[in-house]
């Protein structure tokens, strides 16, 4: 049910969404150089690592690692990368990856590919065998302020407690914290 109702709601988000997208694509492409989508390699269910697309806020040579793990991340962030960061709008391209099937809505964040304890952690407590989310337990209870071991722990607790109306919740939270824009440190 849960593939299903992800395919239905991308879509219809994809479509609705759609004047957002195209004037955040050309936004993006109007204030610096480079593509306008940034294709990373993330870490998917069962480990096996796809791309998931997402606007471009970093300046074309950045080092593909977590934003936190940069000295002075902002010197990265393009003209608008900070606001489309807070605002959750450079993630509307991972809609075509739920579409597609390699995210859901909910589960825990994809890892980069090079997240080696992130990745580890997940895969001794089962957590590799979720597809992974939009949003998640972990992202609304302090999305890039959570250590990793805290992070997995509520991605476990997610595992536990999963179904159809936790998944609500989460998203509910989830659209709180973006108008609030908080939890969000770049």
């Amino acid at each position: 049910m849960k593939y299903y109702f992800d395919f239905l709601m991308s879509f219809l988000a994809l479509v609705i969404l759609s004047p957002l997208i195209v004037v955040t694509a050309i936004i993006v492409k109007l204030t610096s150089k480079g593509s306008i989508l940034y294709w990373s390699n993330r870490v998917g269910r069962s480990n096996v690592v796809f791309k998931m697309p997402k606007f471009r806020t970093m300046h074309v040579g950045t080092p593909a690692v977590a934003t936190h793990l940069l000295s002075d991340s902002d010197q990265y962030l393009t003209p608008v990368g900070s606001f489309l960061r807070k605002a959750s709008l450079d993630e509307l391209p991972q809609l075509w990856s739920i579409l597609v099937g390699d995210m859901s809505f909910v589960g825990p964040r994809p890892a980069l590919f090079n997240q080696d304890d992130l990745i580890a952690l997940r895969t001794q407590y089962g957590v590799d065998k979720l597809v992974p989310g939009l949003t998640g337990w972990a992202q609304v209870n302090g999305r890039d302020a959570l250590s990793i071991p805290v992070k997995v722990q509520y991605e476990v607790e997610y595992l536990r407690k999963q179904s159809f109306w936790f998944d609500m919740k989460i998203l509910g939270l989830t659209f709180l914290k973006v108008v609030r824009r908080s939890g969000v440190s770049h």
